[in-house]
């Protein structure tokens, strides 16, 4: 946390008001009418183009699509809507300066007046570039914003934020990144300022939110600017490391072999994946979905050559299959997996054609077998979706519901195999099994459980 007396600093947060030098002008930004006329900002043309500059934007923006959430005056609006761009503008509170500056200009760019919150309701669609300035530390849910900012942007989002490093002392010294709250007018005075992160916190709000890659742009007047990308760095052709094999990539929240993933709750992708590479970081780990750059957030060996990790799932996923592939910073890409987001889990007609015992592979019976005194039952059913996995097929031996510990052909509609363990306390005798997916119910199939022979 700021060192020195806590009077000393709320009394430095304060000052960073500059709400009398914007009274004076009556425009944030500075902005070129026709006719030569141009608004009297509080911030100057020569200051906005040197932003603008910064931005790694390529110059000319025919056929890309720009959001600039925060727009305010709207400069950068209508600076991307210059240079080519199609332009969505978006604020929280009408602007008449906007407007006003939108009529004089005839400027085609649209506006809508909504929350950041709201925008995922509004179908805008995603766009290549997405300029997020001087607007996250007026929001009291900042990594979800962030999320937001992430899952609307194609390509490149360009961040801006207040920061509280102490610009004499450089950053703060903190092995976990923080940020400052302030409940009330702490800040600027004002009302509608809630956090205040240090250099490195705004940073890893920015990878936590989804981003793959975030770069430092530029500090100034104690606001930082970041390049947030949703890919990873170009691939080099002379890649020397072999790829990786992408075993599977399931849904690691729940534990289990599942390739379901809904895009509306908190869930992480694990992938399991052979390398050859000896030493390996996550830092080195470049995965994709749909396109997507993700970071991992965890990696952890299971054998020699043979690892597990966890990744955020991207925002801003389509609704469909999509492609996952793995390679590391100095390899080509594995082979691809595919995973379901949002997608409904179908089951038709389910119809159990045959149960066997998965030891001794006889028909119509499955004996429990040492140490465990359990029996594996192998059923062959019909009717089973593409996206059917251990989380959605549930199996019952008589009314006890058992274990399943593997579906085949994920991906795959037809008969699919589905391995059941039947624990002891169902017991011997005659048994009857059936299979259930969501509301859709199987026949009912008879089988024999024994005990094993001496």
């Amino acid at each position: 946390m700021p060192e020195g007396d806590p009077e000393s600093v709320l009394e430095k947060r304060r000052r960073e008001d500059f709400s009398a030098e914007l009274a004076k002008t009556g425009w944030y930004h500075s902005i070129e009418l026709t006719g030569g006329r141009t608004t009297p900002g509080f911030l100057g043309l020569a200051e906005l183009k040197e932003r603008w500059a910064e931005f790694p934007l390529p110059p000319d923006l025919h056929g890309k699509r720009v959001l600039d959430i925060g727009a305010w005056d709207g400069w950068f609006a209508f600076e991307a809507e210059r240079k080519g761009a199609e332009v969505v503008a978006v604020d929280n509170v009408e602007q008449e300066n906007f407007r006003y500056a939108h009529r004089e200009l005839g400027s085609k760019s649209a506006y809508h007046i909504a929350e950041i919150y709201e925008l995922p309701e509004l179908d805008l669609g995603q766009f290549d570039y997405t300029l997020f300035l001087g607007v996250l530390y007026h929001l009291r849910h900042p990594l979800r914003a962030l999320e937001i900012v992430c899952g609307l942007t194609k390509d490149l989002a360009i961040v801006d934020s207040f920061i509280v490093d102490d610009d004499s002392q450089g950053r703060a010294q903190s092995p976990i990144p923080w940020m400052e709250f302030y409940e009330t007018t702490e800040l600027s005075n004002q009302i509608d300022n809630w956090v205040g992160p240090t250099l490195e916190c705004l940073v890893a709000l920015c990878r936590a939110s989804g981003f793959a890659r975030v770069e430092l742009l530029n500090i100034r007047h104690r606001h930082a600017r970041l390049a947030c990308y949703r890919h990873w760095e170009t691939q080099s052709a002379s890649a020397a490391a072999e790829a990786p094999v992408l075993h599977s990539a399931v849904n690691g929240r729940l534990g289990d072999d599942g390739i379901n993933f809904n895009t509306r709750k908190e869930e992480f992708l694990t992938c399991w994946f052979g390398s050859r590479r000896s030493a390996l970081n996550r830092e080195d780990l470049r995965l994709e979905v749909a396109g997507f750059g993700t970071r991992a957030l965890a990696l952890a060996p299971v054998k020699e050559g043979e690892r597990y990790a966890n990744f955020l799932l991207p925002p801003g996923l389509e609704r469909g299959w999509q492609e996952v592939r793995l390679r590391t910073v100095d390899s080509h890409f594995s082979n691809v997996r595919r995973i379901a987001v949002d997608l409904p889990v179908e089951a038709h007609a389910l119809t159990i054609r045959a149960i066997c015992d998965g030891v001794t592979w006889s028909q119509d019976e499955v004996v429990f077998q040492p140490p465990d005194n359990v029996a594996y039952a192998v059923l062959w059913i019909d009717g089973l979706g593409a996206n059917c996995d251990r989380n959605n097929v549930r199996v019952y031996c008589d009314e006890s519901r058992v274990a399943v510990d593997y579906v085949s052909g994920l991906e795959e509609v037809g008969t699919k195999q589905v391995n059941a363990v039947i624990p002891a306390r169902i017991g011997a005798g005659e048994r009857t099994m059936r299979v259930e997916v969501g509301r859709v119910r199987s026949n009912l199939a008879t089988i024999l459980v024994r005990a094993l022979t001496p």
